[in-house]
């Protein structure tokens, strides 16, 4: 079985992060996004993945992605000339999987349990196709699976007003080969009013032409991580649950590190206090500062007499003079400035793109 894990989309809830930066490259807990599918793919021993792109992304995605040799995988790079919806993902990949069965799973998607079981039921009992669903009390914005008296899946159904049940159906999805038929039979899917191939398209095809298709409860941590609170609200779960406690270089004396933490190389902290869960990178400088909890620091960032907490900050990022009003609730992109102009009594949130300069 291959996989397919897409870097494309427009990322609109992000901006204006993404007009500059690729949403699947954005940390989460100091690692881009897209590793964690990665990551999640290897362990279940898929050995070959398909990253799909969009046109003039190919050098960007490389660059951060390489061969996949780095967690033991091979990449092929496929090209999505037009985003026509989830569906048309894996269409162009036909070429590519080769008559192969599939998992595509979404590269802005977390499962922080791992997949193994969906991989294991899948090989094993062999339906056409192959759903998640987890509980979330929003699912009338996501896809709801809708079952008979029997429990058996009879309709896949795009953000329902008034869903029969509190499940959703999050981004993994398995297929045989035999789904390319629903883009090519007399009766293949149509784009849906938005122009796209919806995912639920290609699983009602199958259901109604009396294929298998299998719906399991995922029962691990979900984490969809598509917009501000949701990105800072899975980097606290990621530093809360999954931070492997590291400490590379000398903490100054006059500083104080408590709680759970992951220090880089290079690292200068000086007359401060970091409260963790917390990462920093390498070569970073916290000065004069308290950081944490729940707060991110990407490699090269310069914090003096500031306070941070639940807070990503990407690389580069200089923060200066913001500690009377501390930055709470704040993502800022790669080598932006934030500087403070010791006022009081306020929290300063900020969701910035990259190259700001901000003066408070």
């Amino acid at each position: 079985m291959k996989a397919i894990i897409p870097t494309g989309g427009r990322g609109t809830r992000m901006r204006p992060l993404t007009f500059s930066t690729n949403k699947h490259f954005i940390p989460v807990a100091n690692k881009p996004l897209i590793f964690y599918p990665i990551e999640t793919v290897a362990n279940a021993g898929i050995k070959e993945v398909g990253i799909t792109y969009n046109p003039g992304y190919l050098d960007e995605v490389k660059s951060v992605l390489g061969d996949g040799s780095r967690w033991g995988l091979k990449f092929t790079y496929i090209l999505q000339e037009q985003p026509k919806g989830l569906a048309n993902i894996f269409e162009v990949a036909e070429e590519y999987l080769n008559g192969e069965s599939f998992v595509m799973h979404l590269g802005d998607n977390i499962f922080v349990g791992g997949i193994n079981s969906l991989v294991s039921h899948f090989e094993r009992q062999k339906p056409d196709g192959l759903v998640a669903m987890v509980h979330h009390s929003e699912n009338t914005r996501l896809g709801v699976p809708y079952f008979d008296k029997d429990d058996h899946l009879i309709k896949y159904v795009e953000k329902p007003e008034n869903p029969p049940h509190d499940f959703a159906i999050p981004g993994i999805y398995f297929f045989s080969a035999v789904v390319f038929r629903c883009f090519k039979d007399a009766d293949a899917i149509k784009p849906s009013a938005r122009g796209e191939y919806e995912i639920s398209a290609p699983f009602q095809w199958l259901i109604d032409h009396g294929m298998r298709v299998d719906v399991l409860e995922y029962k691990g941590k979900w984490l969809d991580p598509g917009k501000i609170d949701d990105w800072l609200g899975s980097n606290e779960y990621i530093l809360k649950n999954n931070l492997q406690e590291k400490v590379e270089s000398e903490i100054d004396k006059t500083s104080k590190v408590e709680g759970k933490v992951s220090i880089g190389r290079h690292v200068e902290i000086r007359n401060s206090k970091i409260k963790g869960p917390v990462v920093i990178g390498d070569k970073v400088i916290i000065e004069d500062s308290e950081i944490g909890p729940f707060t991110a620091i990407g490699d090269g960032c310069e914090i003096l007499r500031s306070k941070v907490k639940r807070s990503i900050l990407m690389s580069g990022v200089r923060v200066s003079g913001v500690k009377d009003h501390p930055m709470e609730d704040s993502l800022v992109g790669t080598d932006s400035e934030v500087i403070g102009n010791n006022g009081r009594g306020a929290k300063t949130t900020l969701f910035v793109g990259e190259k700001c300069k901000i003066q408070l």
